[in-house]
């Protein structure tokens, strides 16, 4: 799986807005400006998650961006989902829906494992959590590891 930088943004601005005491909106450019998040692209994820019904915008002379849910309800997998689809997909499809020969169709499962894989993190972490620094133990506990910082090219096998 890659996290893309729409991913990656989405999260950031949503931290951003979820931090905020006093649950007031957050205007894009404020957002952009304490994530480094370039305007233009921030304007279309905040779309996208708007759509997805995560966020809303408050227009007028205090508006901005606020959370239409609350942010215990979200998951780090629900705004994947929201701005860059599926989390694993083949082709553009999902998993489940490719066909293989029988000499590969091993593979299918092996896609199937790394999707349920990335479900335990990113379903049990919510925008609340990052916002507050709180990640949940099951989470933490896969980074205890000094072998999980490495990446699998530095790995030795």
């Amino acid at each position: 799986m890659r996290v893309t930088a729409k991913s990656d943004y989405a999260l950031r601005a949503l931290i951003e807005i979820a931090r905020r005491d006093d649950g007031g909106p957050v205007s894009a450019e404020e957002l952009g400006r304490l994530q480094d998040i370039p305007h233009g692209f921030l304007q279309a994820i905040l779309a996208d998650l708007r759509r997805a019904g995560m966020v809303i915008a408050q227009r007028g002379q205090s508006g901005g961006w606020r959370l239409s849910k609350d942010a215990d309800e979200v998951s780090v997998a629900d705004v994947i989902r929201a701005v860059d689809g599926p989390l694993v997909s083949v082709y553009g499809m999902r998993p489940e829906s490719v066909e293989y020969n029988a000499q590969a169709a091993v593979l299918q499962h092996v896609w199937i494992a790394g999707r349920q894989a990335l479900r335990d993190v990113f379903e049990k972490v919510s925008v609340r959590q990052l916002a507050d620094g709180k990640l949940p133990k099951a989470v933490t506990s896969r980074t205890a590891d000094e072998d999980a910082w490495q990446s699998g090219e530095s790995r030795t096998h």
